[in-house]
């Protein structure tokens, strides 16, 4: 069994939680100040990490249940847990079943409406994995499904929607939708030859990758814009600074020629990027 729970954790990517996880807390933390004034209560960070751990490890396990046949034969990923043959699709539906429960249950500890929006968070979680077969907006579809972390935390916090976290919401998912673009150049090739779609795939890679760069610039506009209508002050401002010095650091690091370090780009700074977006604005609120 703990041989299992490791091979699904492992198939998962369970560590790269820390792309999102930070946002959700963002999310709760400047939700909770603006709206409510206090910071959120140790219950509502316990629920709204619980509630992030099993939308993650529920999108992921799904994601690789229904594209097990595409990966048995790509050789990029021939080697993941299912078509390897190291996890069957059972167990991996049941650990889906168990993070949706997870989700769930987590949700409804919170508040009426994160169990009300709950329906919005699932259908994104599913039809993301299910987009690369029919359109080349699959990345903007992944970078909402991230996107709403910040959303998710702020609604735990707070049990609100206001502007200010749909510009984080925007913020985050061009974000995500950025480097799931610089991420997919390495399936380019394939992509086409099986007819899947992505940017790469349809525009070529060095188009991608401008394209790329132009949802990233939107994204650090978003950041910035929160600098003007919230309370935020310059610490934060420094801190969205730095995580675009880190995305034009990212893009330095991948060219049309020469891929080979888009897992750096990809996993690395990015897992820097947003812990350097939480820990500058959690400082900017404390001063």
């Amino acid at each position: 069994m703990i041989r299992k729970i490791k091979i699904i954790l492992e198939m998962i990517k369970f560590e790269h939680t820390i792309f999102a996880l930070p946002f959700a807390f963002l999310g709760a933390v400047l939700g909770s100040l603006l709206v409510n004034g206090t910071w959120p209560t140790i219950s509502q960070w316990v629920w709204i990490t619980l509630a992030m751990v099993g939308a993650r490890s529920a999108a992921m396990a799904l994601n690789r249940v229904i594209d097990a046949k595409i990966d048995k034969a790509n050789p990029r990923t021939k080697d993941r847990a299912i078509p390897a043959g190291l996890i069957s699709t059972f167990e991996s539906i049941a650990f889906i079943i168990v993070s949706f429960a997870l989700l769930f249950y987590s949700a409804y500890q919170l508040n009426m409406l994160a169990v009300y929006l709950l329906p919005v968070a699932v259908f994104f979680l599913v039809i993301y994995s299910y987009t690369k077969r029919f359109t080349w907006a699959c990345h903007l579809v992944l970078g909402i499904t991230i996107g709403i972390a910040p959303l998710g935390g702020w609604v735990g916090a707070t049990g609100t929607l206001t502007l200010d976290a749909f510009l984080l919401f925007l913020g985050v998912a061009l974000w995500i939708a950025g480097f799931d673009v610089i991420y997919a150049t390495q399936d380019a090739d394939y992509d086409k030859n099986v007819k899947l779609y992505s940017i790469p795939s349809y525009f070529g890679i060095a188009k991608a990758l401008l394209i790329a760069k132009g949802i990233h610039v939107v994204s650090f506009l978003a950041f910035i814009s929160l600098f003007f209508i919230t309370p935020l002050g310059w610490l934060y401002l420094i801190g969205v600074l730095i995580s675009g010095a880190i995305m034009i650091y990212e893009h330095s690091l991948v060219k049309p020629n020469d891929l080979s370090k888009v897992n750096v780009a990809f996993f690395t700074m990015n897992g820097i990027l947003s812990m350097v977006m939480l820990i500058f604005t959690i400082g900017d609120l404390l001063l």
